[in-house]
């Protein structure tokens, strides 16, 4: 292996492959979520309870994501991170290609559910192991005063895979009957995906090494332990991590990748509505991303991560609220401002958990983190605000759930050290460095 200095830079193509990769990463996964009413029928029977099983699906797959997280990280974090990278993309097609050719309740019984269920469980370990992975080799492989545009263009680009996948849902929804979406239509968006993701892993063989890795083994400074080594001496690094992303995964998953369901379940929309009016607000989502990294470039992550903070406090009760009860274009510029502010988020998010850690570790740290606080705040959150939603028959509840974890989120961010480089000269340079 090289030992080539730590700040070069991989290449432009490897770069793109590793960013552009969460396409095909947040399609796969997102896709189920968007497709859950139809999901709820084909698998679990149809109706309210259905619905709510269904989510309650997506939020155990969820809880795979720590375990994935883990596995793979330990993986990057000691044989590379263009390894871990390969083998996670590779499961994630095989539980992809498995759902889109499984059997309906029709065919099989109520098993059809529990395999559905399980399936899932292999999709959130595999992509466990994605974002961190994919964000961890952009960190190390830009130049210091470029991480937050660079990083963010996993964002930007897993935003790309969300709208791909409402894309390829609305035009399914819209060019079938309901007989024939349930009988085999679903089965197009799955099997689309599969195909995607084996893509991906074509892509990704061609890629090069992260240089902050090849630093390590020049240095014989790779972890035996990544576990014990990250929880020995990234404590604080990782508790930062899991709220900055805690405050990212409840805004992304309530605020922008729920809202169909939502729309649905209020009667303010049809399906096919819903599916429409997200596709707008990923637009948006698109747009905001790599403007709001370039902005933490120049000046900071922490005054970004505040005002984002501050936003998420106040605006989502009453954007839920006007979603529920407003006309069709107060519907669609509640969810375009709800998505704008998820995307700010997850663009500085997405850069500011990964400096929070040194580059020894790296990946475990942040699925100690990162990956830990979106199995909670993100799987789980869907099926509670679907839960409360129906139990209360208060609309604004998704939004209060927003508001609240961006109340407690906000003190930890105002005592956290800024980490771009640009804005900190203090602090070494190097990528295995960043932080205490």
């Amino acid at each position: 292996m090289s030992d080539a200095p730590p700040h070069q830079p991989v290449s432009r193509a490897s770069t793109l492959i590793a960013a552009f990769s969460t396409i095909v990463e947040w399609y796969d996964f997102t896709l189920y979520l968007y497709f859950a009413t139809v999901i709820s029928r084909v698998f679990f029977g149809g109706g309210a309870a259905s619905l709510a099983t269904a989510l309650a699906g997506f939020a155990i797959a969820y809880l795979m994501r720590p375990l994935g997280a883990l596995y793979f990280g330990h993986v990057g974090d000691r044989q590379g991170r263009r390894h871990a990278m390969l083998l996670s993309v590779a499961l994630m097609t095989a539980a992809m290609l498995a759902i889109a050719l499984l059997p309906t309740r029709s065919a099989i019984g109520p098993l059809a559910g529990w395999l559905m269920l399980a399936l899932r469980c292999v999709m959130g370990f595999a992509v466990g192991g994605e974002y961190t992975g994919v964000v961890a080799y952009l960190l190390e492989g830009s130049r210091p005063e470029r991480r937050g545009l660079i990083t963010s263009l996993a964002a930007a680009a897993s935003e790309v895979g969300g709208l791909l996948a409402v894309g390829v849902s609305a035009v399914t929804v819209a060019l079938l009957d309901a007989a024939a979406l349930d009988a085999w239509g679903w089965r197009i968006p799955f099997l689309v995906g599969a195909g995607l993701a084996a893509s991906v892993w074509v892509a990704r063989s061609a890629m090069h090494e992260s240089p902050e890795f090849r630093r390590q083994q020049a240095e014989g400074t790779v972890p035996d332990n990544p576990l014990r080594h990250a929880l020995t001496h990234h404590r604080a690094g990782i508790a930062r991590a899991f709220a900055i992303s805690a405050l990212g995964s409840i805004t992304y998953y309530v605020g922008i990748t729920y809202v169909p369901a939502f729309l649905t379940t209020v009667g303010a929309m049809s399906e096919e509505q819903s599916l429409s009016l997200s596709t707008i607000a990923a637009v948006a989502v698109i747009a905001v991303t790599p403007l709001v990294g370039w902005l933490s470039d120049r000046h900071g992550r922490r005054p970004a991560l505040l005002l984002l903070a501050l936003l998420s406090a106040v605006l989502p009760v009453t954007l839920f609220t006007l979603m529920a009860q407003g006309s069709t274009g107060e519907a669609l510029g509640g969810a375009v401002l709800l998505a704008a502010v998820a995307g700010g988020v997850s663009a500085v998010g997405a850069v500011a958990t990964a400096e929070q850690v040194g580059g020894e570790g790296r990946l475990t740290g942040l699925a100690l983190g990162a990956t830990g606080a979106t199995a909670i705040f993100g799987g789980l959150t869907p099926w509670a605000a679907q839960w409360l939603t129906t139990a209360t028959g208060w609309p604004a509840v998704p939004g209060a759930m927003i508001a609240l974890v961006a109340l407690f989120v906000l003190p930890v961010l105002w005592r956290t050290r800024e980490t771009a480089p640009m804005k900190n000269a203090a602090l070494p340079r190097e990528s295995g460095a960043l932080l205490p």
